[in-house]
């Protein structure tokens, strides 16, 4: 009875059935991969609940995938078409989101094929390496705190090109002018930069020397909107 209940209607004599402890065991396993790499993740990181849970259990989800094709080459094919879908009906996320749900896929799909110990060194010694690279850092939180972000309104009346250039140039790398918007009613002009500044210390000077530009408007600077390093 219990070997029936498991079986497909349109299963026959030629189709391999999944033993009902094998099955128990691979969801198991990849259950606890799951949350090794959840954990992992989380550790160092400013992260969502709602994208840990996912990523606990994504690998038992393609491992059911996985098991259930089972040699099946239209099943894969309609299954690879389902995952490709899923990339267009949910946001971008940055390269380190999508790294992680790459691994918890990958060690998914080893449990369904019935390496289990592959999958589980495979989540160990890749899921170690994601907690030292996040504890190296890379210098990255340095050098992010230098990209920023620099909106200056101005009149209406003053010639915003090149009005700032030397102010920038003094004291940032490099500059762009991105985005020019009228506000106020069309009154006043709001310019917006990326900037790399040359010394994180030498903001409030920038600021000072802008002010004495724009007629002591206001000036906002803030952590660059187009994260560098993000897909």
């Amino acid at each position: 009875m219990l070997n029936t209940l498991f079986q497909g209607i349109f299963d026959t004599s030629m189709t391999n059935v999944i033993p009902l402890p094998d099955f128990l065991i691979c969801v198991g396993s990849a259950l606890i991969i799951g949350m090794i790499l959840a954990l992992s993740y989380m550790w160092g990181t400013c992260y969502t609940k709602s994208f840990v849970v996912t990523l606990a259990m994504l690998p038992a989800i393609v491992c059911v995938v996985i098991m259930m094709v089972n040699g099946n080459v239209g099943t894969g094919v309609a299954v690879a078409g389902a995952f490709s879908l899923v990339r267009f009906r949910s946001a971008p996320g940055s390269a380190k989101e999508i790294g992680a749900i790459f691994l918890a896929m990958g060690t998914g799909l080893v449990v369904g094929m019935g390496y289990i110990g592959y999958a589980f060194l495979v989540a160990v010694l890749l899921g170690g390496m994601m907690l030292l690279y996040n504890y190296l850092d890379f210098w990255a939180g340095k050098s992010m705190t230098l990209y920023k972000t620099l909106h200056i309104t101005i009149p209406e009346d003053l010639n915003y090109t090149e009005v700032f250039d030397k102010v920038l140039n003094e004291y940032t790398d490099k500059f762009e002018l991105v985005q020019v918007k009228t506000t106020n009613m069309g009154s006043l002009f709001r310019l917006t930069y990326n900037l790399k500044m040359k010394k994180a210390s030498e903001e409030k000077n920038m600021i000072d020397e802008l002010r004495c530009r724009n007629g002591n408007l206001e000036i906002t600077v803030s952590r660059q909107e187009n994260a560098i390093g993000e897909l």
